[in-house]
């Protein structure tokens, strides 16, 4: 079964926001990415650019396939990998929230505030 992380199901869950730092967890896959961005590519030339094995690239294909950023068009005998433009999309408006500084409130370092743990419960003190 494929983890589809494009359905509006996921827009602001953490798990799915985990998963998708998780595919991306890897910098060869980061930079497979980057490669499809430019132009649809076969498995044997993603690993001539990234000097890796045809059977590494075709490991982190399989991630990024089942997880519909990269999208597979057969091509006679071989299959060119290209980026899948509406997942891409979707990922930035998952994890943009996430990573949007504009919607910290506080100092996160503010030494009014200080916790305190007393009996297995953490105490918030204002000074």
């Amino acid at each position: 079964m494929r983890n589809n992380l494009i359905g509006e199901v996921f827009m602001e869950r953490p798990e799915d926001m985990a998963r998708i730092f998780k595919v991306l967890s890897v910098e060869t896959r980061v930079r497979i990415v980057k490669l499809l961005k430019k132009r649809s590519l076969c498995v044997n030339s993603i690993a001539r650019e990234l000097g890796i094995s045809a059977a590494a690239v075709s490991q982190h294909l399989r991630i990024l396939r089942n997880a519909d950023v990269v999208i597979a068009d057969k091509r006679g005998y071989f299959v060119h990998y290209g980026i899948n433009r509406v997942t891409l999309e979707k990922w930035r408006e998952i994890v943009e929230p996430l990573l949007n500084t504009s919607t910290i409130t506080e100092d996160p370092f503010d030494s009014s505030r200080s916790c305190h743990i007393g009996y297995g419960r953490v105490f918030e003190r204002r000074e």
